[in-house]
């Protein structure tokens, strides 16, 4: 059983051990997991950058896909299941919104940080990945300038949405991004089972 906890800064929060937690309850495969704690490494980092709530975008990372093995991969119903699950586990709409809108295929483009931020994090923890993977399972050894590199062959990771990382630059230069995305992965190499 997981915990949603009131907080000066969240009526509805829950901290992040509790998060791993409950999508440990919905999501089975190590590899989906693994990829929600990369994500969530990632939105950490890009929220610290912003001056945005660490915290808080750390959880929507992790919960971002708790509805994907649920759904078998059918994007019409991916996100507002997960944003279902989250409203109905306690936590409020700041988590369950993004959650539900990071399905672009069904909601479309939207321009708040933490949307913009989700979807550039979802697919660049999955480049920054298959890089550590060229190298051996070595994210040690992925740079900024490997990352740039990548995106450019389209055919590497392809199923990495070059498009949804782009759209981090109303924020910030994809070179300090792709720095911040990497060394986010590079923090947590343990947890995703990379050197």
């Amino acid at each position: 059983m997981v915990n949603v906890i009131p907080s000066a800064g969240h009526p509805l929060f829950m901290e992040r051990a509790d998060a791993i937690l409950l999508l440990q309850e919905h999501v089975v495969k190590e590899s989906l997991i693994a990829h929600c704690r990369a994500t969530a490494a990632v939105m950490r980092a890009t929220a610290e950058a912003l001056d945005e709530d660490a915290d808080l975008w750390e959880v929507i990372g992790i919960l971002h896909d708790i509805d994907y093995e649920e759904v078998g991969g059918d994007m019409q119903r991916h996100g507002d299941v997960g944003a279902d699950l989250l409203l109905a586990a306690g936590l409020g709409e700041e988590v369950a919104g993004p959650v539900r809108r990071h399905n672009y295929v069904k909601y479309g483009d939207t321009d708040t940080p933490v949307d913009t931020a989700l979807t550039a994090a979802d697919n660049i923890s999955g480049l920054v990945i298959a890089c550590a993977m060229v190298k051996a399972g070595s994210v040690s050894d992925v740079t900024a300038k490997t990352v740039k590199k990548k995106v450019k062959d389209r055919a590497f990771a392809a199923g990495c949405s070059r498009d949804r990382i782009r759209r981090i630059e109303a924020y910030m230069e994809l070179p300090e991004y792709y720095a911040l995305s990497v060394a986010a992965l590079q923090g947590i190499k343990e947890n995703l089972g990379l050197s």
